[in-house]
């Protein structure tokens, strides 16, 4: 099962005064029926599996279509992607004359479900039927009956439905931060050996710090990574620490980097782990600086910066900052320098003029 729901009904949630014990007849049939109601809108490829545990606290009515309307908001708050959300409610018949006169109830309470010939109970969305349940004290129902009975229900869920989806409109659109994940990312065959390090140290670090759970494998000609963790700081951490390992730098992302050396043409900045990029003082701001110090950086510091090019020869970084900031009012580019032009060319020399013999060398007297 990939869907599992607990319905407790202890003694006192009925004035009894009594031991609880093993779970009787009464639990069992009404958490199976809230089961089935919920059980067909989580979806079939849902990685998780869900759990909801009802606790019925007070009951003088139906604590089953309780647990129905209260699981679906639990579901939905939890972050859980339902197909559509689903209501319920405990429909009820008093008849006499052998169903002559009858009049069917809405949202019955106890005293009603003991007096009356019937307690129909009927779950579903706004386009249909999820589950139904039915106890019946008479010999059988007219047709009548039971199709006034499932209109009345219909109306009675709509409305149920209505106060469901106005309370919470939308699904939370990811789990909540505290609750346990299992997420997945693929990495390139060749950073396999770099995530798990020599002897796994690179990977047991990562879990040591981050308190997930990291396992790694090849399939398919990549790297399939799969980490656990309790909450989604967990998780995040040791991602950012994987992807920080088999990042490949790309032109026109942005980076969070840190100031790893100041020089008097720009700054050093380690944008990724390993990896320094220069940030040219003509890169830092809009206006003209005549020295880094100028702008108010230092070594430490963190900064934003652009990668802007990467050097087809060296693979030397270029960043810059001033791009994330908006340009000023006004602001004119500096026209580049003129590059020069070709050497003049001076023509011809001719040959070498012929000097004539110069003689023998003379002998260098000591």
């Amino acid at each position: 099962e990939r869907f599992l729901l607990h319905y407790n009904f202890p003694p006192f949630s009925t004035g009894e005064a009594k031991a609880s014990r093993g779970v009787g007849r009464r639990e069992i049939g009404h958490g199976n029926l809230a089961h089935r109601a919920l059980k067909r809108m989580i979806p079939a490829d849902y990685p998780y599996v869900v759990r909801v545990i009802s606790d019925i606290l007070e009951s003088n009515g139906s604590s089953s279509m309780a647990t129905v309307c209260a699981g679906t908001l639990a579901l939905r708050d939890a972050g859980v992607p339902m197909k559509k959300p689903v209501s319920g409610i405990a429909m009820g018949l008093i008849s006499e004359n052998k169903g002559q006169n009858y009049a069917i109830l809405s949202d019955i309470l106890g005293d009603e479900d003991h007096l009356g010939d019937m307690d129909f109970k009927v779950t579903g969305t706004k386009d249909g039927i999820t589950a139904t349940q039915m106890d019946i004290k008479v010999d059988g129902l007219s047709y009548e009956i039971l199709e006034n009975a499932l209109a009345q229900a219909k109306e009675g869920r709509m409305h149920i439905l209505g106060k469901i989806m106005e309370a919470q409109p939308e699904v939370r659109p990811d789990l909540k931060p505290h609750a346990p994940r299992i997420e997945t990312m693929t990495i390139g065959k060749e950073f396999i050996g770099a995530v798990i390090g020599p002897g796994g140290k690179i990977i047991q670090g990562i879990q040591e710090k981050t308190g997930a759970v990291i396992t790694i494998e090849e399939e398919d000609g990549v790297g399939k990574i799969e980490i656990s963790g309790t909450n989604k700081a967990t998780i995040d951490a040791a991602i950012r620490s994987i992807k920080a390992i088999v990042a490949v730098p790309e032109i026109g992302e942005i980076y969070e980097g840190k100031i790893s050396s100041i020089m008097p043409y720009g700054a050093f900045v380690e944008f990724m782990p390993g990896k320094d990029g220069l940030l040219h003082i003509s890169e830092i701001d809009w206006k003209r600086l005549e020295t880094v110090e100028q702008a108010g950086l230092k070594e430490g510091d963190t900064i934003s910066v652009k990668l802007v090019d990467i050097d087809a020869k060296t693979g030397k970084f270029k960043l810059s900052h001033k791009v994330l900031l908006p340009k000023p009012e006004g602001y004119e580019e500096h026209p580049p320098r003129p590059e020069r032009g070709p050497r003049s060319e001076r023509g011809d020399r001719g040959p070498r003029q012929d000097r004539g013999d110069r003689g023998p060398r003379r002998e260098r007297q000591d």
